[in-house]
């Protein structure tokens, strides 16, 4: 998933044109009636992988489509025999050109499992309050999935031929390790369903100061790699009434505590080092100027050290490991014959798991400490190029829709579905014009909602940001 930063920011002089993002909507025009439904229709489809089905989704995504005049060959549902529940769709709207590349708009329809005792709200009904709409998915993703559908249909419905080829891919799996992917399943069984010069995917978007003001629009280029490692330690144990310290719980905290003090080394992307050099720039106070400063020399160690004291900035300068599971022992009266941990790595573009393993051995440094690379969520992450032709108007729609607010280049610590298809050539960009809270709007969390203006407007934003790619030469 995606995959904000919460709290991104905290611009300490807000942008004297930025808009108030918290009023309500005037009265809604009717081509936003049919979107405020369709999107309802989307949320109230569970997708979590216990209890619902993303091949439902798919399907009642496909009606729209094909209502709206798109011909049964060029709608696809599809799902593995093995995953009946976890299918998905593609779709194409043709284009004049017969040599332009085409573009593909992708997005997750399965969310993070919900439980009805712990909300406030049932987590799949669809329920407006204060100007905001609450329900499972309703920022991670399906606003973005039901703008893609809704574009394409009116599109359509207008008789609008773009010069590139438009291709829709909703798919499952995103949100799950170890589950069927159905990017990477697109991937890897029909490439060519989902060719194109480049695809537009979650990642990106804006944030507000929490009071209402949009004070920033990213777009994403590029990730870290999801990694976890087992780090174990094994003994022959004995009677707890005889305790030693040569004891394997005691062996593993200590190589955890060696993890937790260790700093992976700096390093920069083209798009983090943008990005420092642009957010910096929108600030006016010590934080900015040390990372406009850390942007200039990455060598600049008092720089880094105050860039770092922001949990987001850190994550984005290195390499992280941090430990998130614990198992060990057998018995209340035994000494422990076996423990282990998890350790999860989100790796900077360019690093291996492999090396990542022999760096976290090396730090343990101690042979009876077993560092076990478990199975990747994907490929290395391959970050895609700065492309002009894909920033540029992303900044140029940015300056109309949102004046004073600067459009800067993101490297997400998340991980999306994006690698997938960044593994077999087509770049992957997460697109602005929606936006969060700093407190990331309950995303994988409770009581997930998403701001109406956001909802509408960003909507709209990413109606005329197709339009833009596909008409591009």
């Amino acid at each position: 998933m995606n995959k904000f930063l919460a709290g991104l920011l905290g611009l300490a002089i807000l942008p004297q044109t930025a808009l108030a993002q918290d009023a309500a909507m005037g009265p809604l025009r009717p081509d936003q009636v049919a979107y405020r439904a369709l999107y309802k229709e989307l949320v109230e489809t569970n997708t979590t992988l216990s209890a619902g089905s993303c091949t439902l989704a798919a399907q009642r995504m496909a009606v729209h489509l094909k209502a709206a005049g798109f011909p049964d060959a060029d709608v696809t549902l599809y799902a593995a025999p093995d995953h009946p529940k976890e299918g998905g769709l593609v779709a194409i709207l043709h284009g004049s050109s017969k040599t332009a590349e085409p573009i593909l708009l992708l997005g997750h329809l399965d969310v993070v499992e919900a439980k009805r005792e712990d909300w406030s709200r049932d987590p799949f009904t669809l329920v407006e309050e204060n100007n905001y709409f609450y329900a499972r998915g309703t920022s991670d993703m399906k606003a973005v999935d039901a703008a893609w559908v809704d574009a394409l249909a009116r599109f359509k419905q207008s008789g609008y031929v773009p010069r590139r080829d438009i291709k829709l891919a909703l798919t499952c799996g995103e949100e799950t390790s170890g589950a069927f992917n159905g990017a990477q399943w697109l991937a890897q069984n029909h490439r060519d369903w989902i060719s194109a010069a480049f695809a537009l995917n979650e990642g990106g978007g804006g944030r507000t100061d929490g009071h209402g003001r949009l004070v920033i629009q990213t777009i994403q280029v590029g990730e870290k790699a999801f990694q976890d490692y087992r780090i174990e330690t094994t003994n022959v144990g004995g009677h707890s009434s005889i305790p030693v310290r040569d004891n394997a719980i005691y062996q593993l905290s200590e190589a955890l505590l060696k993890i937790r003090d260790y700093e992976f080394p700096l390093k920069m992307s083209d798009t983090t080092h943008a990005f420092f050099a642009k957010a910096g720039a929108a600030r006016n106070d010590d934080m900015g100027r040390a990372m406009i400063a850390l942007a200039a020399n990455p060598g600049d160690k008092a720089a880094e050290a105050l860039v770092s004291t922001d949990r987001s900035y850190h994550s984005m300068l290195r390499t992280t490991c941090v430990a998130t599971l614990l198992d060990g022992g057998h018995a209340d009266n035994a000494l422990p014959q076996r423990a282990g941990a998890n350790v999860n790595c989100r790796i900077f573009p360019g690093e291996s798991a492999e090396q990542t393993a022999a760096t976290l051995s090396r730090v343990i440094g101690d042979p009876g400490v077993k560092v076990i690379t478990k199975g990747a969520r994907g490929p290395l992450a391959a970050p895609p190029p700065l492309d002009p032709k894909v920033i540029d108007p992303a900044e140029k729609l940015v300056a109309k829709y949102f004046p004073g607010v600067p459009l800067i280049p993101q490297m997400s610590t998340g991980a999306t579905d994006g690698i997938f298809l960044e593994a077999v050539g087509i770049p992957v960009y997460g697109v602005p014009g929606t936006w969060v809270d700093p407190d990331g709007n309950g995303t994988h969390g409770l009581n997930e909602r998403k701001s109406a203006r956001s909802l509408y407007i960003g909507r709209d934003f990413l109606t005329d940001l197709v339009k833009l790619y596909a008409d591009s030469e």
